[in-house]
Formats: C-alpha cells, sequence, structure tokens
C-alpha cells in the first residue's frame, strides 16, 4: 500500500466501524410488550390528529387509537383545512362508531405559522380537555396498549416527551423497499448510536406525546409553528427545560399507499435537508458512515486484491446487518434488506449532496424555502 491510498483505505475503515457500531446500539435495545396496568384511575388522555387528505389506510390508522386498551377517558381533536376534505368523512364515520369517545373534527383555514401540520395541532391543544396530549401523523396505527404505554412514562414528572420507533408496514415497491431501509433498519438504530454518545435531545415526529406543562413551559406549539423539523425543535427546547425524553419499547407502524422512487427520493431529501438545517456539522460529516461508498471508491481508485475484497466484506456486512436491525425492529425477515442496503447507500451520497446546496423543500404539495435555524417560508 502507497501513501496515497492511506486516507481512502481509512475511510473505508472508519465507515465499517460506525457501521458496526450502530448495529451493536441496535441489538441491545430490548423491545417487549406492554404490560397491563390499573383497571382503574387512569388519567385522561387528548390526542391531537392533524389530517389532510386520506388513502385506503387512513381509517383503519385513525381507528387503532380508538380501539386503546386504556381505561381512562380518551378525547381525539382531528383537524382538516376544509370541510370537503376526505378525512372529515371517515372522522365522521368514527365518531358514529365510538360514541363513548370524545371525538370532535375542526376546520383550521388560519395557520399561525409555515408548517400546517403544528398550526392545526396549536388550534387543537387549545379545546385539549386533558393534560396529557398525543400528537401523531395521521399515517401512524397504534398497537392497542401504546396509550398505557404512553400514560406510564409521561407519570414521571422529569419526562417531557414519550416517543415510539416506527416502522413502514408491507413495503412492495421498489420506492417502499428504498424508503424500508432508511426506516426500518437505519433510523431507529442511528438514534440509539447517538443516544450512546450522549441524552437523546430531539422527539420522533411520528409519534410525540408530552403535557400540557410541558409544552406550556417551551411558549405552546405556536413556538414551533414556523420549524420544518418541529419533532426537532420540540425535543430540544424540552430537553434545554430540563426534562428528559423517553423511548417505548415498541414500535408503532407507518401505513401508508404504495408509492415509487420519485416519491422516496423527494421524502428521503425532505429528510436529508431537516437534519442538515438542524445540525449542519453532523449533517455534513454523516457522509463518513456509508460503509458502502467509501470501500468502493478505494476499490475503484486503487484496484486490487485487497480493495476488492475490502469492498465485497463491507457490502455482505452492510446487507447482513441491516437485515438484522429491520428483522429486530419489524419482525419480520425480507430478503430485500440484503440487496436493497448497499443501493441505498449510493442513492443516498446523491441525496446527501443535493441536501447540501439544495434550500427549497416540497412538503404536502407546497414549495417551502428552508431558511438558517430550519425556519420554513412559503415560496410565493
Amino acid at each position: 500500500m502507497n501513501l496515497a491510498e492511506f486516507p481512502l483505505l481509512s475511510l473505508a475503515g472508519l465507515s465499517l466501524l460506525i457501521g458496526v457500531w450502530q448495529w451493536i446500539a441496535g441489538s441491545r435495545f430490548r423491545f417487549s410488550p406492554i404490560g397491563p396496568g390499573a383497571k382503574t384511575g387512569a388519567p385522561g388522555i387528548t390526542l391531537l390528529k392533524p389530517l389532510k387528505g386520506a388513502d385506503s389506510e387512513t381509517e383503519n390508522c385513525l381507528r387503532s387509537w380508538l380501539n386503546q386498551d386504556y381505561p381512562g377517558q380518551v378525547q381525539a381533536l382531528f383537524a382538516v383545512n376544509s370541510a370537503g376534505d376526505p378525512a372529515s368523512a371517515i372522522v365522521q364515520k368514527l365518531q358514529r362508531e365510538f360514541p363513548e369517545r370524545r371525538i370532535e373534527l375542526r376546520v383550521v383555514s388560519e395557520l399561525v405559522g409555515s408548517n400546517a401540520k403544528i398550526s392545526k395541532v396549536h388550534t387543537l391543544s387549545l379545546e385539549a380537555v386533558f393534560d396529557f396530549w398525543v400528537v401523531s401523523d395521521a399515517d401512524v396505527f397504534a398497537p392497542p396498549r401504546l396509550l398505557a404505554g404512553i400514560k406510564n412514562n409521561l407519570e414521571k414528572k422529569q419526562v417531557g416527551v414519550v416517543n415510539a420507533f416506527y416502522q413502514l408496514a408491507d413495503p412492495s415497491t421498489f420506492g417502499m423497499r428504498w424508503e424500508a431501509v432508511a426506516i426500518n433498519a437505519d433510523f431507529w438504530t442511528q438514534v440509539l448510536q447517538s443516544n450512546s454518545i450522549q441524552p437523546m435531545k430531539f422527539a420522533l415526529g411520528a409519534v410525540m406525546a408530552t403535557r400540557r406543562d410541558v409544552i406550556n413551559s417551551i411558549g405552546g406549539f405556536k413556538a414551533l409553528a414556523d420549524f420544518l423539523a418541529d419533532d426537532y425543535e420540540l425535543g430540544r427546547r424540552v430537553f434545554a427545560a430540563g426534562r428528559q425524553i423517553a423511548l417505548l419499547p415498541l414500535a408503532v407502524e407507518c401505513r401508508e399507499q404504495a408509492f415509487g422512487p420519485v416519491h422516496a427520493w423527494k421524502h428521503q431529501l425532505r429528510w436529508a435537508q431537516t437534519i442538515r438545517a438542524c445540525q449542519p456539522i453532523p449533517h455534513f460529516l454523516s457522509i463518513i458512515s456509508n460503509s458502502t461508498v467509501w470501500p468502493l471508491a478505494y476499490f475503484l481508485c486503487f484496484p486490487a486484491k485487497t480493495s476488492a475484497s475490502i469492498l465485497v466484506a463491507a457490502i455482505l456486512l452492510r446487507s447482513l446487518t441491516c437485515w438484522s436491525s429491520a428483522l429486530r425492529l419489524t419482525g419480520q425477515s425480507r430478503a430485500f434488506y440484503l440487496w436493497m442496503a448497499p443501493l441505498k447507500d449510493l442513492l443516498g451520497f446523491g441525496i446527501w449532496l443535493v441536501s447540501i446546496f439544495y434550500n427549497r423543500v416540497i412538503w404536502r404539495g407546497e414549495i417551502y424555502n428552508l431558511l438558517r435555524g430550519g425556519r420554513l417560508e412559503k415560496n410565493p
């Protein structure tokens, strides 16, 4: 080996070590069911659900939050942009199906910030009857004892936010399988890898449970309404206020209609832009952990038996750890993780490059400019 090879060889080796560390962090986390709690005396919980449009999975996802094995009262507040939104009919159907739940539908046409989701959540929070709040996306399917697990954590005064990991359910297309590697294998293990260095300082947007007093202490949801990464900003402010962020030992499902690679590209680009806006230096350095790109670059620049062996070993290691991590989260052994993982890394390199320079965000069909600090500005 000559000295010219050393930088790429070092990056290849470092990326493999980071990948193994990430896998170990994930393997140490214990998923377990939420046990039975007290049959009476559970505090009421208010669900804050912003909606926009509907697909074939929306009804079942919303119903899962009303079918909870939870002894306390549940108030479910839903918000749409207009009365004609397809989600409105679903909520009205659920009102008839669950008369014992306090289900209310609100039309929120006036926004308090660029982030339409958090604007709706802010408006709904003003009508919350109970002090325990759960914000979740419309495509989240909740396991039956999720609210019980949330309650157990929120009763601890030092806890400010409770999160659950999430998995992409039924990845049946190329775009969904690409996304599944990012969500079902990489994201949750990266969170745990980060947590092995320092306490968790951000929230996970699919499910964010908190209390009224916690939100009031950071200025209310309105204070988050101009940020793209409302989950990151919520967690950052809650942690800065001296509260902990807890992780439940289970994962919810994100159920979406089948989508293709263009949708996956846009979503992961927005995800990368979000990370860059929140943590620019860690985002820039994150490319070092790409355990396919650097061994490949080393081989292409210095083709030889040694570099070829390192590349083959890197691909095998990346494929197996990806498959293993996805199996732990989802409980399903799917062969596509083996070949999709290195391909996702190559596509991810392109997303990383674009995210550094591209400041426009496409979200729910709207175009925004991404400003310094992660604030959003509607593109005129």
